[in-house]
């Protein structure tokens, strides 16, 4: 079958798999969209590139599946540069395929329309990746090493620019080409004999568990019990074993949860990259030193970053199993010194301090995001960086696996809570997703609101409005600074959600006003016979 590489490119992502693109076409891309209008994929088409990639961004963390991309070369693909980033700080896999000018004109600066220096170069600072695809027989190799990547390595963006002299050329597709074209899921299981042991010769277990365990929460509430081992959960990792007398769902940066770890003999990270971000976020370089430190990452550069006693690379669900298994085969039974009471009481009594220990405007906080979470179990609370997202960074405990991330933390861009909720929508179109955004932040983004107008998505935006950037404000004042710059003027949310053709509801931040504003929600969503988005602004 002869096609071209765009129509090619198309039917190598359909048939591994890929439901939707995030786009926006443009006369550099047009040739990658010959083919989309027959193809099963749905295409969304954003309002800004840096919309394209959160969207992406929130779609792959709920689906588990790479967000795609297609961007135009220069402006489009350095708009995007800003949720590569956050893709990668976060290890989110995202596909994101550019036009660049014609093969024979790149690097000389003759003042082509969209044309940079080296796009191929400045994409490499920030994708995992970056391939140019300059002839025919490089497409599917590049495809294949794509999806290879993010199935057997870290995952995060990964970026392909095709020339649009490229683009339109004759392509000869073997239909089976496309269908055997690898994805292995499988991870090589290192040797756990060492870890085992040392695991079942210690009497106080910690464990650290980051955003890679978000897909292994049975395997990792398993080893736990086993171990009678509290597990302390990153921000990446909320909602994992919820409620479970085990959990701390507290950030490390907490004194009573660096106490907790302090007194361990022995601490298991699984898929954390230990960022300051999470350990250390009041950078006051208290973080106490691990004991008998065991890491586990499917990457080898993250585990040379921090020196450990033992280091096991692999996908962390599958070095847990051998883990648990190679420990039950050294005792069936958890040895005596694993004891479970004790090890209830310490995970609750670090709990108790945890959340004694935070601002009591904080604790407030946290008592509204439990509020969200009760009135929509399962529901999937995408945030942005604003007061309430910071407050559930610290301590907040999530109901189900993956159903709580955000941008606060790591990168830490500002406007990715509307987009990002649209993309979980996508993914899950049957649970509730509720994005939590500040004044400040949705001025980055609401332009995108209209997207999930368009697509009929019945997301529920929690505007927090403080009338500024309050957080930046307070920390300017904290260190004698005069503050300056924190003061934009937000526009009128209930005219902007009317322009949007989109419900309004108002409360205050007092938890019995939200808790109205969220039941009154409930019912317009209910009562609707189309799907459509709605807004509640908090008026703080």
């Amino acid at each position: 079958m002869t096609t071209s590489i765009g129509e090619a490119l198309v039917q190598y992502l359909e048939a591994s798999g890929v439901e939707v693109i995030f786009g926006i076409p443009g006369v550099h891309t047009i040739e990658l969209y010959r083919g989309l209008a027959q193809s099963g994929i749905r295409h969304i088409t954003a309002r800004h590139e840096q919309g394209i990639g959160f969207m992406a961004d929130g779609y792959a963390r709920v689906s588990g599946r790479p967000g795609v991309c297609f961007v135009i070369t220069g402006p489009g693909m350095t708009n995007i540069l800003t949720p590569m980033a956050q893709a990668r700080a976060d290890s989110v896999p995202m596909l994101v395929v550019s036009g660049v000018n014609e093969r024979a004109s790149l690097g000389l600066g003759l003042g082509h329309l969209h044309e940079l220096p080296n796009q191929h170069a400045l994409c490499a600072q920030v994708a995992m990746t970056s391939t140019q695809v300059s002839q025919q027989e490089a497409l599917l190799p590049t495809l294949d090493q794509a999806f290879e990547g993010f199935s057997n390595k870290r995952p995060g963006p990964v970026h392909i620019q095709i020339p649009i002299d490229v683009m339109g050329l004759d392509f000869e597709l073997l239909t089976d080409q496309i269908h055997e074209a690898g994805h292995s899921t499988e991870s090589a299981i290192p040797s756990v004999e060492s870890a085992a042991k040392q695991l079942a010769q210690s009497n106080k277990i910690v464990i650290l568990a980051g955003g890679g365990t978000r897909h292994a929460e049975a395997s990792l509430t398993q080893l736990a019990e086993y171990l009678s081992a509290p597990v302390v959960l990153t921000s990446n990792a909320r909602g994992l074993m919820h409620q479970h007398p085990l959990c701390v769902p507290a950030s490390p940066s907490l004194q009573a949860v660096r106490e907790l770890i302090a007194e361990a003999d022995c601490v298991l990270a699984l898929g954390t990259e230990m960022g300051s971000t999470d350990y250390d976020m009041y950078r006051n370089n208290e973080f106490p030193p691990l004991k008998a430190l065991i890491r586990v990452d499917i990457c080898p550069q993250q585990l040379a970053k921090h020196p450990a006693g033992i280091c096991l690379q692999g996908d962390t669900k599958s070095v847990l199993e051998s883990l648990l298994q190679r420990l039950q085969t050294l005792s069936p039974t958890p040895p005596a010194s694993f004891n479970k009471s004790q090890s209830h009481q310490r995970a609750e009594q670090t709990r108790a301090d945890a959340f004694a220990e935070l601002p009591e405007n904080y604790r407030q906080h946290i008592q509204l995001l439990n509020l969200m979470r009760d009135t929509y179990p399962n529901a999937i609370l995408v945030g942005d960086s604003t007061q309430l997202v910071y407050a559930g960074s610290m301590y907040y405990d999530h109901d189900c696996a993956g159903g709580w991330f955000h941008a606060a933390t790591g990168y830490g861009a500002l406007g990715y809570g509307i987009p990002a909720a649209i993309g979980a929508a996508l993914a899950a179109p049957e649970r509730q997703v509720i994005c939590i955004t500040g004044d400040g932040g949705a001025q980055f983004s609401f332009a995108e609101l209209m997207v999930a107008v368009q697509e009929q998505l019945p997301i529920i935006f929690i505007v927090w409005n403080n009338q500024g950037y309050l957080e930046i404000e307070n920390a300017m004042l904290e260190v004698d600074i005069v503050a300056v710059g924190c003061d934009p003027i937000p526009p009128s949310f209930e005219y902007l959600a009317k322009a949007c053709a989109m419900p309004y509801l108002a409360c205050s931040a007092e938890r019995e006003s939200l808790e109205v504003a969220l039941g009154e929600g409930k019912k317009v969503i209910q009562a609707s016979d189309r799907k459509q988005p709605i807004m509640i602004e908090i008026s703080v």
